[in-house]
């Protein structure tokens, strides 16, 4: 078992890897700022998103994915109602300054935007991944001052590739093993856990459907009485799959960089260590690149969104079982709204333009709360 678990997905999605904070504080250092106020843009200076909040480039990313998405539902009338709601996503943003009572600085924090909630929307996708780990970051230093002595493994279970039309029975067969499983007494030790479900497309058109799995575990299960090697995990997995092959398992230790002769780091230490654990599983389900490859022309993502229809991606147990709260997702919730410091009451509008694929400054929509 490695110590630092390594991101797989694309370059892209880089901002899924970020810590807490900078995930949700967006700092604006351009000349469009003066005075803790963004000024418009002289003529013939561009107006996008990105001018004034150069690290907001995300938003135009997802955005468009968005619209591409959204094409494909569009081109078939079972699924005409998601491209419909998809279209008016988060069409338009609204920040406002954020004071850090401490040093005085500002910064720009999203305060409103509404979110269409379709389960492949890649930018419902994006916020929701950022929600879930706010609330985990948000909840870990109460697990870790109950649980000091805890460790933390991140799993991965997978299974033979199947047709995207079995993908349905595919994934009722891993939720029954994955029942299984909890049952075992080898993973009867493990305090706490959460497993999501990602989809992702084989260059033969498949699908591979594979669990991450974000565990907590007492320190016996690493080094001691209830230690289980890899090998154990591959022949439990197999055995709660009730499969005749051995697939693929990967199971990786995690847990702070500690150099010789420095300290053991406290919640600092543990939420760096995390990070990456984190994010890889909180992420996606499917990866924005799978759902509109070939432009959806082969109808993989279409069969993809009938095969997963109404199926819970999410689950948590023991004392991770109510950290996430997956049923409490509201327009505020996914904004990630509430910031540390003082709210002036501005809020300055961007709005989505399909043509240009960026967000556009909007002053006639802007708003101020304290007029």
């Amino acid at each position: 078992m490695s110590s630092t678990p390594v991101r797989a997905g694309d370059v892209s999605d880089y901002e899924y890897i970020n810590t807490f904070e900078s995930n949700l504080t967006l700092t604006c250092t351009n000349n469009h700022i003066s005075n803790n106020h963004i000024s418009d843009p002289l003529p013939g200076q561009s107006s996008g998103l990105i001018d004034y909040s150069p690290s907001d480039a995300p938003w135009d990313t997802h955005r468009g994915q968005t619209d591409d998405v959204g094409g494909i539902y569009a081109t078939c009338s079972e699924f005409e109602r998601y491209a419909d709601r998809m279209e008016s996503c988060s069409g338009r943003l609204r920040f406002g300054w954020d004071t850090c009572q401490e040093s005085g600085e500002s910064s720009l924090r999203l305060r409103e935007a509404h979110f269409c909630r379709v389960r492949h929307c890649p930018t419902c996708q994006w916020r929701r991944s950022l929600m879930w780990q706010a609330r985990f970051y948000q909840a870990l230093p109460a697990i870790v001052q109950e649980y000091p002595k805890a460790r933390w493994l991140f799993l991965t279970l997978t299974v033979r590739n199947c047709d995207i039309s079995d993908l349905g029975d595919t994934l009722s067969q891993m939720n029954q093993a994955f029942q299984r499983l909890k049952d075992r007494k080898d993973f009867k030790p493990v305090l706490g856990w959460i497993r999501t479900t990602e989809v992702t497309k084989g260059k033969d058109g498949s699908a591979h459907p594979h669990f991450h799995v974000l565990v907590m575990v007492p320190p016996s299960m690493l080094s001691g009485t209830n230690y289980v090697k890899q090998s154990r995990w591959v022949d439990l997995w197999a055995d709660c799959l009730r499969v005749h092959y051995r697939p693929n398992i990967d199971i990786r230790t995690v847990k702070p960089k500690v150099l010789k002769g420095e300290p053991v780091p406290g919640i600092e230490g543990t939420i760096e260590a995390l990070q990456g654990a984190v994010a890889e599983t909180l992420k996606y389900s499917t990866k924005p690149s799978d759902m509109t490859d070939e432009g959806g022309a082969d109808g993989w993502f279409l069969e993809l969104t009938r095969q997963t229809h109404k199926r819970r991606f999410i689950a948590a147990g023991g004392a991770l079982k109510d950290v996430l709260k997956p049923d409490q997702e509201t327009d505020e919730d996914m904004a990630l709204s509430e910031g540390e410091g003082n709210d002036d009451g501005s809020r300055l509008a961007f709005d989505w333009k399909t043509a240009q694929r960026r967000y556009m400054r909007n002053s006639k929509a802007d708003e101020n709360l304290k007029i």
